[in-house]
């Protein structure tokens, strides 16, 4: 009896054992993956505010601090924007200067835990940027997606699809640019977001299932009398937009894609997102592989959609080397496939979803040349 007890013993732990891997790594994928509206992606440190003076501010140095560019600032409360660092100013070792733009929220003082964020701008188009605007509810699959129209003369629409890490407000950087060529800008919200549905298990799926409410915005805009449309989206949201391109039903209407820090490879990003999140190393091939289970193949949809026979439009590709969430290499890949529709824009000294931030201009400019004859 001994050695069956013995057995029964270590089966019963081996059970044990298992169901708890099972639990963990289904607290890890919902760490990876919580929908959370505008969750600040992981990665970037906390800074401390150590001094601030007129139009400059001092934080801790680090790589973040030390980026190139223009980018929002966040913290309890606050919200300003900050420009390049400063080196003529005197700061310590450990410190840097950076111009201080703007305080749009709050109030900055020694002592503020803040982050750098992609996002410029809290509010409206017409509250932050002064552009008159139509508030919208658009017909999404789970119910209702709040968005915001920007109108324009012009046949050729745009259509913003934010990532993971910030909301909406993420596209009011580039709506003025937009707004000058007087083009109609559609910025809808998708499900997860602030004011629209959630997922029943509170889960994204980095685009997977979000891509149909970009499929409703689409309708919209050929509703409203768009003949082209061209989709802009950041990190998941360009995964969305290529999904889109593949799927949608009017997808005939997509005349062009931009694409910034897309989300190419799914299981390394969600390996990136769990880590960075905090979740414990050998936990992190569980999280992956319960997510997986959760969620579904999404490896083989996004390679279906990035396909070199797939693409039919043309693509701007914007990314770098510095993204920690989305991997460039599969970018550089898909614009080594098909050269003849896909315009690889590098931007280094980067972080995820940033590349309009790090080099505004020549982000502009790239987006200009682009544009010009899809519209």
């Amino acid at each position: 009896m001994r050695p069956a007890t013995a057995t029964a013993a270590a089966v019963t732990t081996l059970i044990g054992v298992g169901a708890v891997a099972v639990a963990a790594g289904r607290h890890a994928s919902e760490v990876a993956l919580g929908t959370a509206s505008g969750r600040p992606l992981p990665g970037d440190p906390r800074l401390t505010v150590h001094a601030t003076g007129p139009d400059r501010v001092t934080l801790t140095r680090s790589l973040a601090s030390l980026r190139p560019g223009t980018y929002g600032m966040t913290g309890p409360g606050l919200h300003a924007v900050v420009g390049p660092p400063l080196d003529r100013f005197p700061h310590t070792a450990d410190t840097v200067v950076r111009r201080l733009e703007r305080v749009e929220r709050g109030a900055l003082a020694p002592g503020t835990r803040v982050r750098l964020t992609p996002q410029l701008h809290t509010g409206t188009p017409e509250t932050a940027l002064g552009l008159p605007h139509e508030d919208i509810d658009l017909p999404g699959e789970l119910g209702p997606l709040p968005a915001w129209l920007v109108t324009g003369p012009r046949p050729t629409w745009v259509v913003t699809v934010h990532g993971v890490g910030t909301g909406r407000e993420h596209a009011l950087n580039l709506v003025p640019f937009y707004a000058r060529r007087r083009v109609p800008v559609l910025v809808p919200a998708y499900r997860g977001d602030e004011g629209a549905p959630a997922p029943a298990d509170g889960l994204g799926r980095l685009g997977d299932t979000e891509w149909r409410d970009v499929d409703a915005a689409l309708r919209y805009a050929v509703r409203r009398g768009a003949r082209k449309i061209v989709l802009h989206g950041w990190g998941t949201g360009a995964s969305m937009a290529l999904r889109a391109a593949a799927e949608s039903g009017v997808r005939d209407r997509i005349a062009g894609l931009v694409l910034d820090s897309p989300v190419l490879d799914w299981e390394t990003t969600v390996r990136r997102l769990a880590a960075a999140r905090g979740v414990p190393g050998p936990l992190v091939p569980l999280a992956v592989r319960a997510a997986l289970g959760r969620t579904g193949p999404h490896a083989d949809r996004l390679a279906a959609a990035t396909a070199p026979d797939a693409l039919r439009v043309p693509v701007l590709l914007a990314h770098g080397p510095d993204d920690t969430i989305a991997p460039w290499e599969p970018s550089v890949e898909l614009a080594a496939r098909r050269p003849d529709l896909v315009s690889l824009l590098t931007v280094r000294e980067a972080p995820h979803t940033a590349m309009w931030n790090a080099d505004p201009l020549r982000y502009e400019e790239a987006l200009r040349r682009f544009l010009t004859p899809l519209m």
